[in-house]
């Protein structure tokens, strides 16, 4: 029933109804049968996926289970297909693990968390499909950080549950309240009650704002002069031959105009202040290793820089879930219509075009790198637990703004039996992310398929 059709309490008592055809207590259990292939399901994407590169996504996800956690988005949809449902739909982020987690800095010069990975968004997904991958990254990341199995299932509880408080206190808002909520980073620290954490988002703030950005060994650098390009680091960041075929190099030119279409002109004429003066190749992330992905460095008259990403953008994950979902459209609009749904506020430069010759699909975005650090850092002594409730939180504040918080407010109830259902669920689908990563590491990578697409390094000069 449509938000405009009936009351907040009305749409509350709909939510709670819901409890009736999918008990709370049912999300628990591990349904499904496990005797799938794990490997295999990762394999079936290696087709569309820079060769070369194939073989560092596995050695990335091979490292420990939380890595395989994290590259394995396609695997947890298809084994998300058969929990129950709560049957009220959001736009899902598709991939809400720990890691997908961050601080940026808005236009108006805000240092927000929020979520900061949209690969795999798709409307009309079930809130807890969400809600379920973030509880089992928690316990993923406790379990691998030596926690105990008790306080790692109190740990994916209570990340439940602040997804749950936060989701209340959410629906006794307005529309309009809800859509310009927002996690102020600077506010939070005042909210964390353990040091190394507050420690840690000061230090975040201050890089978000630029301090010490050059240092990022992982951002690409320039040289300087004349002629400034992105530095070389292969197999990760290189430049690509210009004499490779169609399927293998970029229309960049024309992609760029079609990009520009589909900007308002008051961030085409911000763009036009810059010019492209290099295009280089880069491999992200874990899940996403192999995909057509190239970083522009666009530069003012007076070198002052811009880096935009260029991202492939595929068919989301969460069509696994079955049913009515997909996406017919344009994947890059797919994923810049997500990010725009669940984001406080969005990337001024997000757009999405095509490269007509191959004709794969992007989106583009400003290149960020504002992660918190890695989940060993988060993981130490007693700053996990705050992090992961204000991941609970960030994720509760995007949902609420697709879908109906009164209804999801309703289902979940004021007790801790959906918490601990989660929880329960979190452990087990932990421990089968164990066996799986293991069954990655025995067999050393699938073997990739033939007549791959793949790209090829500019030789030195």
């Amino acid at each position: 029933m449509p938000l405009t059709s009936s009351s907040r309490t009305e749409r509350f008592k709909q939510g709670k109804a819901l409890r009736h055809t999918a008990p709370r207590e049912a999300h628990a259990d591990l349904k499904g049968s496990f005797s799938r292939n794990a490997v295999a399901l990762l394999a079936e994407s290696d087709r569309d996926r820079v060769p070369e590169l194939v073989p560092e996504r596995y050695a990335r996800m091979s490292l420990n289970p939380f890595a395989f956690l994290r590259g394995a988005a396609a695997v947890m949809a298809a084994d998300l297909a058969a929990q129950p449902m709560a049957g009220i739909p959001v736009q899902a982020g598709g991939d809400s693990h720990l890691m997908n987690f961050g601080a940026f800095v808005t236009p108006e010069n805000n240092i927000l968390f929020d979520v900061n990975d949209f690969d795999e968004t798709l409307p009309d997904v079930d809130f807890t499909v969400d809600l379920k991958r973030l509880a089992a990254s928690v316990a993923v990341a406790a379990l691998g950080s030596g926690v105990p199995k008790k306080q790692a299932r109190a740990l994916a509880a209570a990340t439940v549950k602040a997804y749950r408080s936060h989701m209340a206190a959410l629906a006794k808002l307005s529309p309009l309240e809800i859509w310009h909520s927002r996690i102020d980073l600077e506010h939070e620290i005042d909210q964390i009650g353990n040091a190394s954490l507050r420690r840690k988002l000061v230090g975040v703030i201050a890089k978000a704002r630029g301090e010490g950005l050059s240092k990022d060994d992982n951002f690409p650098h320039l040289v300087s002069g004349d002629n400034s390009r992105i530095v070389d680091k292969p197999p990760t960041i290189f430049h690509l031959d210009p004499k490779a075929d169609a399927r293998h190099r970029l229309g960049v030119q024309q992609l760029l105009a079609a990009y520009r279409k589909g900007l308002n002109p008051d961030r085409l004429q911000l763009l036009d202040r810059f010019t492209l003066k290099d295009l280089a190749f880069k491999a992200v992330g874990v899940g996403s290793v192999g995909t057509f992905c190239c970083v522009g460095l666009f530069l003012t008259s007076d070198n002052e820089p811009l880096f935009l990403q260029i991202k492939q953008a595929q068919n989301s994950v969460l069509e696994r879930l079955g049913g009515k979902l997909g996406y017919k459209g344009h994947q890059g609009r797919r994923v810049v219509h997500g990010q725009q749904m669940m984001q406080a506020a969005s990337d001024i430069f997000l757009g999405y075009t095509q490269d007509e010759d191959s004709g794969r699909q992007f989106y583009v975005r400003t290149l960020k790198n504002r992660r918190l650090g890695g989940v060993s850092e988060i993981t130490e002594g007693a700053a996990f637990p705050d992090y992961a409730r204000l991941c609970g939180r960030t994720l509760a504040r995007a949902h609420a703004r697709s879908g109906d918080p009164a209804a999801i407010t309703g289902y979940c109830g004021k007790s801790e039996v959906l918490d601990d259902a989660i929880a329960s669920f979190a452990m087990a689908y932990a421990k089968q992310t164990i066996l799986d990563h293991a069954a990655l590491v025995k067999a050393k990578g699938p073997a990739t398929s033939a007549k791959t697409t793949t790209v090829r390094p500019a030789k030195a000069a």
